[in-house]
């Protein structure tokens, strides 16, 4: 379920850290139902920003977990009929050490057929720009809240190439290149017209540059019990 944020009620990058902790440690709720959720409601709004196109969807991936949203995101949209594909950003050998759920999305995303490419070289990645171009929607899956460092390298290009193409971009989490508290730019940021954030709103979406970052923005349920983000609030609101 999306719903819109209340920028009065935000929860830092490390607040969301131990939200996301005591949900899986504590209460025991698999990470990859955490990462199954996020990306269906991600998709959910992808769905809505493709209304009259029938074009394809290209996710721009990093090699971490916001990666794995976005691979979500292309299967849940591929399972509705809609057409997707994957463009993982990094050093090949990153398709192998990657977190634990991102591998198994990846898996999944392959053994159903999935369109891979990985884009590392200048050459690779101005053909990402021109990919970009000729979709009806490309999804910034590349880095979430955990960003603390300056986007560099082939990230920094691709950041650039979203926002080059002219093409509607939905942002999962935060904007790639956004600090999650500050709203500062890390080098280069993402300009997203739409951003799906996951459990609670991120303060930089609302301050310094976020708010030209994010575009609009929406709150995604994703199986975090309600409880927990409450604790988690009144943590953040104590002096």
């Amino acid at each position: 379920m999306l719903t819109d944020p209340d920028p009065r009620r935000c929860l830092s990058r490390a607040a969301v850290r131990e939200l996301d902790r005591r949900a899986i440690q504590e209460l025991g709720v698999p990470s990859i139902v955490l990462m199954e959720n996020a990306g269906r409601a991600a998709a959910e709004e992808a769905l809505r920003m493709l209304t009259g196109s029938d074009g394809e969807t290209l996710v721009v991936a990093g090699p971490g977990n916001n990666g794995g949203d976005g691979l979500v995101v292309a299967r849940t949209l591929a399972n509705r009929g809609r057409r997707a594909r994957v463009v993982f950003v990094g050093p090949h050998e990153r398709l192998q050490d990657g977190p634990p759920d991102f591998l198994t999305n990846l898996d999944l995303w392959r053994r159903q057929g999935g369109r891979l490419e990985v884009a590392v070289a200048p050459t690779e990645l101005a053909r990402l720009l021109s990919e970009l171009r000729a979709a009806a929607l490309a999804v910034d899956a590349l880095f979430g809240t955990g960003l603390t460092r300056a986007l560099e390298g082939p990230y920094a290009s691709a950041a650039g190439a979203l926002n080059a193409c002219g093409t509607p971009v939905l942002a999962l989490d935060v904007p790639s290149g956004l600090d999650a508290d500050k709203g500062q730019e890390l080098g280069v940021a993402v300009r997203a017209h739409a951003t799906v954030t996951f459990a609670a709103p991120k303060p930089g979406l609302f301050r310094g540059r976020g708010p030209g970052c994010a575009g609009r923005v929406a709150v995604a349920e994703i199986g975090i019990p309600r409880f927990l983000i409450e604790d988690a609030y009144e943590q953040a609101d104590s002096p």
